[in-house]
């Protein structure tokens, strides 16, 4: 007989059915904004999360699960729209479909017995959620294989097909399939084709910043795409991702300029782009510009 429960978190409740000798997370309900699921309940362990169990929360910025789970049911955390960080056990589990769903935060599935100091532990966690949220390649879901030579191999060639896919490929369908609203901009071949750039950009960005055994000759296909792509180009999408998406967020700035993206030629462009937002990554783009840089009168054209 199955016998259901709730279990109170900080600032919510996670509901539970007891199965045998096992328990299944059913639900969860509140306003927390991490959440860490135990690895038992009244002295059963707990091995499954189940279907749509965290479905569409709002709150959620981070998911802890204990290294009993077995199995991730369909839809357990689709359409978390903040979901940053899963942290779980790096074995052997039966996985669902569409678990992360349009869960457009998530950059992080971290395994718990990893070492936080070592570097290769970070790129793996990042890899691994680009697998849902950038490759679309359910087959690199792969806890035990993650990290390993084989499975990097294969992340770096999925990545390499998305790369090479010509930006208007797919327009055609999406317009005779009618996934788009008659006569909106997604319906703009231009603009089509610069979200696929912008697309490119997100994951070429993604593997430099996060290099592990990256082939020296692929380092250089993803940096020679970029640098096509920066301010002053035919078309501006490395600039844009970092200007739009990463504001304040110097790590991107500082990786823009080692790239080789700040240059003399687009250096004051970008500062008008920047204009009043952003003040900190100006301030940082103007010294870092000062020092590699010869011209003497650079801040001759700003009003600081």
């Amino acid at each position: 007989m199955n016998n259901s429960g709730e279990l109170a978190t900080e600032r919510g409740v996670l509901e539970y059915e007891k199965i045998e000798n096992t328990v299944k997370i059913t639900g969860y309900r509140g306003k927390d904004t991490a959440v860490e699921v135990p690895g038992s309940i009244d002295g059963y362990c707990v091995t499954c999360i189940g279907k749509k169990a965290f479905l569409s929360n709002k709150m959620v910025k981070q998911i802890s699960l204990p290294e009993s789970i077995l199995q991730i049911e369909d839809w357990a955390f689709a359409f978390c729209g903040k979901l940053a960080k899963i942290i779980l056990p790096y074995h052997d589990m039966e996985i669902g479909q569409g678990i992360f769903k349009d869960c457009s935060a998530l950059v992080q599935i971290i395994d718990e017995h990893g070492d936080e100091c070592d570097p290769r532990t970070e790129d793996i966690s990042y890899l691994l959620a680009a697998v849902m949220s950038q490759l679309d390649a359910f087959y690199l879901f792969d806890f035990e294989n993650a990290g390993t030579e084989e499975w990097l191999v294969r992340w770096d060639v999925r990545m390499r097909q998305l790369m090479q896919t010509p930006d208007a490929e797919g327009f055609s369908r999406m317009l005779l399939c009618g996934e788009e609203d008659y006569g909106s901009r997604e319906n703009n071949l231009d603009y089509y084709m610069e979200q696929r750039r912008k697309e490119k950009v997100r994951l070429a960005m993604l593997r430099l910043m996060h290099d592990y055994a990256l082939d020296i000759s692929v380092k250089k296909e993803l940096e020679d795409y970029l640098l096509d792509h920066v301010k002053g180009k035919e078309t501006e999408e490395t600039w844009l991702v970092v200007l739009e998406e990463h504001g304040d967020d110097l790590r991107y700035y500082q990786f823009l300029a080692e790239l080789g993206g700040v240059q003399e030629d687009n250096f004051q462009d970008m500062m008008e782009d920047l204009g009043d937002r952003h003040t900190e990554m100006k301030a940082w783009l103007m010294n870092y510009y000062s020092k590699n840089h010869t011209k003497e009168d650079i801040f001759a054209d700003f009003d600081l």
